[in-house]
């Protein structure tokens, strides 16, 4: 049986600043204000009564309000999808990342593959970037500032129109380089914690086989079996070099052990 694996968080920000364009999300997380579901979901149908939904909320309240449109176009549509607006509107990574995923390819399978604009739809009132209250300073500050710096460079009416749309393609590269960014880092960091795990393992084998080859009538056989097992514990692969003093602190254990047993 196959399993469906959904899109990685750099995958999802890019569809959704391609989709939701002038809208600049660079996390997940701003997911949870509800006003994104609202317009994957409109996307779809364009039935949900956009003027209603609050794209600059900031508040719990607020993020609640969204979902309550969100989940009448839900029973509206006849989707059947429960929505866990209590995990969702706490913007937590994760549950939000979960739900998103559902909603790519939901969208996927019923979408008719129109272009969505999202800035008509909405009356105008979407924000270059959702804001909620939990999203960070620096967030909230760079797409601002590319803005400044295209209108600056745009100089009159024509310039001004083509300063906007570099502005745009802007923020959404920066937006898309951001979400790569944390996806990096959150695999080095799953990566460290999985090379910690395993370490600690083999630290206590390793701990075990000293204390076991220093007990006194091991027999021959138990000895070979340590012997093996340190072999494979200490093999090295060519170009490695053991770390300075990670010797002497295993001759140091060693004599340690040693003690222990003369006395």
């Amino acid at each position: 049986m196959s399993v469906y694996v959904g899109e990685s968080r750099g995958e999802l920000l890019a569809w959704l600043n391609e989709l939701l364009e002038p809208t600049v999300i660079t996390k997940v997380e701003q997911c949870g204000t509800g006003s994104v579901y609202c317009q994957i979901v409109d996307s779809i149908y364009g039935n949900l009564p956009m003027s209603r939904v609050k794209f600059n909320a900031k508040m719990e309240y607020e993020y609640l309000d969204n979902f309550k449109i969100l989940q009448k176009s839900f029973k509206m549509n006849r989707i059947e999808k429960p929505i866990p607006v209590e995990k969702l509107v706490k913007c937590k990574m994760q549950d939000n990342l979960e739900f998103l995923q559902w909603m790519k390819k939901f969208w996927d399978t019923n979408s008719g593959g129109m272009g969505y604009d999202a800035q008509g739809r909405a009356g105008g009132a979407i924000p270059s970037q959702p804001q909620p209250s939990r999203t960070t300073s620096s967030s909230r500050t760079a797409p601002s500032s590319f803005s400044r710096s295209a209108a600056t460079a745009g100089g009159g009416g024509g310039g001004l129109g083509a300063s906007r749309q570099v502005s745009s393609a802007s923020a959404a590269q920066v937006a898309q380089m951001q979400a790569r960014v944390a996806e990096i880092e959150a695999h080095s960091e799953s990566l460290l914690k999985e090379r910690d795990f395993y370490f600690d393992k083999l630290r206590n084998i390793e701990l075990i086989v000293q204390e076991r080859s220093a007990v006194e009538g091991v027999t021959q056989e138990e000895n070979d079996v340590m012997a093996k097992i340190q072999e494979i514990l200490y093999a090295t692969i060519e170009g490695f070099e053991v770390p300075e003093g990670e010797g002497e602190v295993e001759e140091g254990q060693q004599h340690h052990l040693e003690e222990e047993e003369t006395f």
